[in-house]
């Protein structure tokens, strides 16, 4: 496996974009997100990276990888991979993963607003429910086209606005604190306008899919309320927020219980999600 190089990032962050860096960091630490990948969101991944096409001996770049859910199907099939994400508690996770399935993979704590390689690096820039929680979307978009070679591939994942995560999000609003300046909606990545905006006439070839997760985790909104208020990072700081005031938690907890209900069907949940593919010009 041949090396990375390290460059200077081509963003520099402020005292106060480090603190909302390490603080979200901390979020996604926190919980147990793991559970999250393994028992709902664990095939997303490598379905990113099945419409991808990834092959043997291209260099990929895995954005706000997480535990690594597309970097370890990119690596099955041959592929160099760098995984980078701003938790190192979840690439550790990852690194695990690999070394149990004996694949080799490159893991690095990196800031999808401020990546820390050359332009023109990778042949395929990736990121699967990851690079939609950077905070700010235009500096983590013009990261992720940086890096991405002439002619190269770029695959996005993402919740969209109106499917389940993005109304989870939308229950949770009024119950957190105010966004920080200049922040955008996790979600908005799910609008295929959006991110065309994003990329601008840097790219070409866009092409998106809208599909739908089946989630049969939960039998009622109250157990899946009950397990993302434990486990996933964003649900447990909005109610860390609230926690001295009961009635907001006992608000906060009847909305998701509800949201949980309105989508179950039988036992099952469907979770709308957006895969937005390009080719770097």
């Amino acid at each position: 496996m041949s090396s990375f190089t390290r460059t200077d990032p081509s963003l520099t962050a402020t005292d106060e974009d480090r603190a909302l860096k390490a603080k979200h960091a901390a979020m996604w630490a926190s919980g147990d997100y793991p559970a999250v990948v393994r028992d709902v969101v664990h095939s997303l991944g490598g379905i990113l990276v099945e419409v991808l096409d990834v092959h043997p001996g291209q260099r990929v770049l895995d954005v706000a990888a997480g535990t690594g859910t597309s970097a370890l199907p990119a690596a099955r099939r041959g592929a160099e991979v760098l995984a980078t994400d701003l938790t190192p508690e979840l690439l550790a996770v990852g690194r695990a993963d690999a070394e149990t399935e004996g694949l080799t993979l490159t893991w690095k704590t990196a800031d999808a607003e401020a990546l820390p390689f050359p332009d023109a690096e990778f042949d395929v820039v990736m990121s699967s429910i990851g690079v939609m929680f950077a905070p700010h979307h235009s500096a983590a978009a013009d990261e992720v086209v940086r890096v991405c070679r002439q002619g190269g591939t770029i695959g996005v994942l993402s919740w969209t606005p109106s499917g389940f995560i993005g109304e989870l999000f939308a229950a949770m609003k009024p119950y957190a604190p105010p966004p920080p300046p200049g922040a955008s909606p996790a979600p908005l990545w799910g609008d295929v306008a959006h991110v065309r905006e994003l990329f601008g006439d840097r790219v070409d070839d866009v092409v998106a899919q809208q599909q739908t997760l089946r989630v049969d985790r939960f039998a009622s909104g109250a157990q899946f309320r009950d397990f993302f208020k434990a486990a996933y990072g964003p649900t447990i700081a909005v109610y860390r927020f609230i926690a001295d005031d009961p009635a907001k938690v006992a608000a906060l907890d009847a909305d998701l219980a509800a949201l949980g209900d309105r989508h179950l069907d039988e036992g099952v949940m469907r979770w709308e999600y957006v895969i937005v593919t390009a080719r770097r010009r």
